[in-house]
């Protein structure tokens, strides 16, 4: 029945990380951040005056990651486990259309990631709203979580074509001083879209990588997605029960999680 603090959310996601084969270490310091101190965007939980507990009337931003053997993780979640407000609800939902719309984007080649920003931050651009980091950073393969020279952000020096096979994150946010933080992050991986083409050019998309549900329920305003945007949400979902449900033991509180968090979401009004 007690809460958990933000210094503990670290130390507990790290030693389940360590506990998988081929872990070498974090890939940063997680950033679990509770309610105003999600809206800091690279913070650091601490003992002290600002450190905060888990409670059912915040939202938790959780941006965590590990360096594998096999690779680098870099992911983050934003949860509110009791009823958020109306103006929460409606700038996670436009910070989810850009996450979607940017997963979804397909793109010639020769093109750099700056050219692609503008997908994720629409929908918040047109409720006055935008943030203030990149969209997207290159991951590297157990070795730098942020590390170039791609990315995907509103800076025109980066002029690295987007190119198959390389590893970046989509991670759109927004943030209120003072009160909250709100950020979806997933890797996704650059493959070539069989799109067809009359110039002989290439054309690519993302593949995701990450395979964590994403908080609807409660949360989503669902009659301000398209019928694409939903059907997004139940593919993801679907794909992430069949891969990471199948390793996981019958019968046990983690899978009944993963079983409640990937059903399908509801076509009504507000969930």
């Amino acid at each position: 029945g007690g809460t958990v603090s933000e210094v503990e959310i670290h130390q507990i996601l790290t030693a389940a990380r360590a506990r998988q084969a081929g872990f070498l270490e974090p890939s940063f310091a997680s950033i679990a951040g509770v309610g105003p101190n999600g809206a800091v965007v690279h913070y650091t939980a601490t003992d002290g005056p600002d450190l905060r507990h888990c409670t059912p009337n915040m939202p938790l931003l959780l941006d965590s990651g590990g360096q594998y053997a096999c690779g680098t993780t870099d992911v983050t979640r934003t949860w509110h486990f009791g009823t958020p407000g109306a103006a929460f609800g409606a700038m996670y939902t436009r910070v989810l259309r850009g996450h979607i719309a940017l997963d979804t984007a397909v793109w010639p080649e020769g093109t750099p990631g700056f050219v692609l920003d503008a997908f994720a931050r629409q929908h918040l651009w047109r409720a006055g709203a935008d943030y203030g980091h990149g969209t997207g950073h290159g991951v590297g393969a157990a070795l730098n979580v942020h590390e170039g020279p791609m990315g995907i952000s509103r800076k025109f020096e980066i002029q690295e074509p987007l190119k198959e096979g390389m590893v970046l994150s989509n991670e759109p946010g927004y943030y209120v001083p003072g009160e909250y933080g709100i950020r979806i992050e997933n890797l996704v991986l650059v493959r070539r879209a069989d799109v067809g083409t009359t110039g002989g050019k290439k054309f690519f998309k993302f593949e995701k990588l990450t395979m964590i549900p994403i908080q609807t329920k409660g949360l989503v305003n669902v009659e301000d997605l398209t019928e694409g945007e939903l059907d997004w949400i139940d593919d993801y979902h679907r794909e992430v029960w069949e891969k990471v449900g199948a390793r996981m033991a019958d019968g046990t509180i983690g899978k009944e999680w993963l079983r409640r968090n990937c059903d399908k979401i509801r076509r009504t009004h507000q969930q």
